[in-house]
């Protein structure tokens, strides 16, 4: 079937990630309020979703704390602007080895594995309307560093989602992630149609070449919904990218920090960028009540108790 474009993309704003860009831009979020804030403020630039990570509000690293998931959340959802949340349930599957002559001495600084209920504890108490999915392992980046996500954990956590009534986003960074996914779905433990997050050009994953992701594209089930996203100075060319070949879009800090060679962005100027290139292409983005009619999403309100 030939590919159309999406006239009518929804955009996720990445608002700070998990990686270590936390002294790279004064720009990057650290406290629970910077964070809903460029959140909000992201949302009022046209962002629909907005996918959220926390940090350390001392040192900026990035950390799992429940109690700073909240309250983002409730700040968010306390505020005058409507948005669709998504939180990350991406942490604890982080895996550092050893040496290679001795790969089961573990870097304890580094390593942070937990259990499926424990990865999902932050879910459970804020219960947003999406959260991630990293749906394999990989070796993300250079090192001894393994992404680490099996397939019964991704079973277990994925029945948890389901249960709860949140919406999973599959982060798929190669194809097989996406093969997977769709067993989950054939399990039983995933809903279809489901929500594919295509995460481009993060070594050492799916390269950012055209045909490598059209092979992603055309990996994704009939029905699904999907969104793309790649780094640094290739975010701007995959906003345009995605929605040419039918899918929506991210931006963010947690990919790219720069506005232009040189100038440090917000997560707000960052939106504003890619709702120019979406309308320039003869896209109109969509709201967040759009989204949730298109993907079944439940608004939740404020204060959620669980």
């Amino acid at each position: 079937m030939p590919l159309q474009m999406n006239r009518k993309p929804f955009i996720t704003a990445a608002i700070t990630g998990a990686g270590a860009t936390q002294d790279k831009s004064r720009l990057v979020p650290r406290s629970p309020a910077e964070i809903a804030e460029a959140a909000i403020d992201a949302a009022r630039a046209g962002a629909a979703i907005v996918h959220c990570h926390v940090r350390d509000p001392e040192t900026g690293t990035p950390c799992r704390d429940r109690a700073l998931f909240r309250e983002v959340t409730d700040r968010i959802r306390s505020s005058d602007v409507d948005v669709v949340l998504n939180l990350t349930a991406g942490t604890g599957g982080d895996l550092t080895l050893g040496e290679p002559e001795t790969p089961l001495t573990l870097v304890d600084a580094e390593t942070d594995m937990i259990g499926a209920t424990d990865r999902m504890a932050h879910i459970r108490d804020c219960l947003p309307e999406i959260c991630t999915l990293d749906c394999g392992s990989m070796n993300f980046g250079d090192g001894d560093y393994v992404m680490t996500n099996t397939t019964n954990m991704l079973r277990a956590m994925g029945r948890m989602m389901t249960e709860l009534g949140v919406k999973p986003e599959i982060e798929a960074f190669d194809t097989g992630h996406l093969l997977f996914a769709s067993q989950l779905v054939k399990e039983g433990v995933l809903e279809s149609p489901a929500l594919v997050q295509l995460c481009m050009g993060i070594p050492w994953g799916a390269p950012n070449d055209l045909n490598t992701f059209m092979a992603m594209v055309n990996n994704v089930p009939a029905g699904w919904t999907w969104s793309a996203f790649s780094l640094g100075r290739d975010e701007m060319p995959y906003v345009a990218a995605a929605a040419l070949a039918g899918g929506n879009v991210r931006v963010g800090l947690e990919d790219n920090l720069y506005l232009e060679r040189g100038v440090m962005a917000t997560n707000a100027q960052l939106v504003e960028k890619a709702v120019t290139i979406l309308n320039n292409l003869g896209a109109a983005p969509m709201g967040p009540q759009e989204v949730r009619d298109q993907l079944g999403l439940v608004k939740r309100e404020m204060p959620v108790t669980t």
